[in-house]
This record gives C-alpha cells, sequence and structure tokens, in this order.
C-alpha cells in the first residue's frame, strides 16, 4: 500500500517562513521523482515544482520560484517543501506527489498523491 503523508502545514504571517514533509512508503522512494501541488480555496489545483528521483534537478512554477524549495532525503524517504516570505496568496492545502516517470517537471505524471496538509498565510 502506497502512503504519502504530508505534514507542518499552520497558520503564519505574511512574510513568514515553514518547512513541509512528506514521508512516503510502499515504493522505492529513490526511484521516483516527487512534486508538490496547492489548491487554494475556491481554486483548481495547482503544480508548485518538483524534483528528481536523486534531488540533482528541480522546478518550480513562477508564482513560487525564488521563494520555494523542495528537497529530499532519499535515506528518510522524505520530500520537503521549504516556503519562504509567504503571502497570504499562497494559503492553500498542499499536497506531495510521486512519479514513476521521473519527469517531475510535468504535473500530468504523478501517480500516487497525498491528503494534503493546511497551510493559511493571515495578512
Amino acid at each position: 500500500q502506497v502512503q504519502l503523508v504530508e505534514s507542518g502545514g499552520r497558520l503564519v504571517q505574511t512574510g513568514d517562513s515553514l518547512r513541509l514533509s512528506c514521508v512516503v512508503s510502499g515504493i522505492t522512494f529513490s526511484r521516483y521523482a516527487m512534486g508538490w501541488f496547492r489548491r487554494a480555496p475556491g481554486a483548481e489545483r495547482e503544480f508548485v515544482g518538483g524534483i528528481s528521483w536523486n534531488g540533482d534537478s528541480s522546478y518550480y512554477t513562477e508564482p513560487v520560484r525564488g521563494r520555494f524549495t523542495i528537497s529530499r532525503d532519499n535515506a528518510k524517504n522524505t520530500a520537503y517543501l521549504q516556503m519562504t516570505n509567504l503571502h497570504p496568496s499562497d494559503t492553500a492545502i498542499y499536497s506531495c506527489a510521486a512519479s514513476s516517470c521521473g519527469t517531475y517537471y510535468a504535473p500530468d505524471e504523478y501517480d500516487y498523491w497525498g491528503q494534503g496538509t493546511h497551510v493559511t498565510v493571515s495578512s
């Protein structure tokens, strides 16, 4: 059974930083690209970015580029999303996902999903 469990979401203030974690089980983590998505209230799911299986390459969408960083620790089967300079527009449910295709930059290529963790940024 594949499980992706996110944690770390909470209420923060504008300008704050926050790190989310995603612990993965049931797959060989080091063989999967990992990505992060978010869904703001009343909006469609949005791709945030992804990281290659070995962590050497990453991709970010324009709204978060330069503020968010994705990393991973294959020894711990865990992916991270470090968020800085948070803004109320970053308020969303953040979910991690795993891709067997390795195309970490392609939002349609993710196979497994977590339930998400809530991030709320107050003004």
